[in-house]
């Protein structure tokens, strides 16, 4: 199915508009996880579709937000760097918001049968592509243990890399303290919606977890047997798509 072309017009974030993956704790104002999943495709999953008013609790997976978005510009380049995945974004009717909130809960969880195959199947597939985010992010996460709190205390350092090198003189071993590091769960979700426990919401997902889901879904209940069949297209919109939508529509 084919996506919405963006031509995005002159967009400008003001200085105070960062948004970074790993640097600052999700949830939060500065984290780009929020903004995607919490704001974004809130919006860009809203456009031109029948189910917009229903309420409904997006899933969609961490590992899809690949860079930060800085001050300044906003491109389609911006776009596409920060978020590159093609993702499709299916949905279940009438699922009960109490049930919704357990399948992201079992997704992040440690027993969550097939959760950590998936991912690393699809980070697989990326390495060989060139894709190094994953290992990039547990270097990142390693210079903050060993260097973290130590460097960023010191006055005299500023943030960047933390090398080293075997080549005589300062060269990359110049001190620098290392960026905060935080945790991040494999699975987000949206903010949840207002209603009670037992009233029937769309549960919408990205679409190579839909498996996965079914599982869980199956398990966590007995009144209903859910299949393939219980599974449709939510919207056109692509997930690579959803920052430069949510940009025309508030940013512009």
């Amino acid at each position: 199915m084919d996506g919405i072309i963006l031509n995005l017009p002159k967009i400008s974030l003001s200085p105070g508009d960062t948004w970074i993956p790993t640097v600052a704790p999700y949830p939060s104002d500065g984290s780009s996880l929020s903004l995607f999943v919490a704001e974004a495709l809130p919006v860009a999953l809203a456009v031109n579709n029948p189910r917009a008013s229903i309420p409904n609790l997006i899933i969609t997976n961490s590992g899809s937000q690949r860079f930060d978005i800085y001050a300044g510009p906003f491109t389609k380049n911006s776009q596409l760097t920060a978020s590159p995945f093609a993702d499709l974004f299916q949905y279940i009717p009438g699922i009960k918001s109490s049930l919704a909130n357990q399948v992201l809960a079992s997704l992040n969880g440690a027993g969550a049968a097939g959760r950590r195959d998936i991912l690393e199947e699809r980070e697989s597939v990326e390495y060989g592509l060139g894709n190094v985010d994953k290992r990039y992010k547990q270097w990142l996460q390693d210079m903050d243990r060993r260097h973290g709190v130590e460097g960023r205390s010191a006055q005299n350092q500023t943030l960047g890399y933390v090398t080293t090198d075997s080549c005589p003189g300062v060269g990359d071993d110049t001190l620098h303290a290392p960026l905060p590091y935080y945790s991040i769960p494999d699975f987000i979700a949206s903010n949840q919606p207002a209603v009670a426990d037992d009233d029937l919401i769309d549960l919408v997902f990205v679409d190579f977890i839909e498996s996965q889901v079914l599982v869980i879904l199956n398990g966590a209940q007995k009144d209903k047997v859910y299949s393939t069949a219980d599974v449709n297209i939510y919207s056109s919109v692509l997930a690579t798509e959803a920052l430069g939508i949510f940009a025309q529509a508030t940013w512009n």
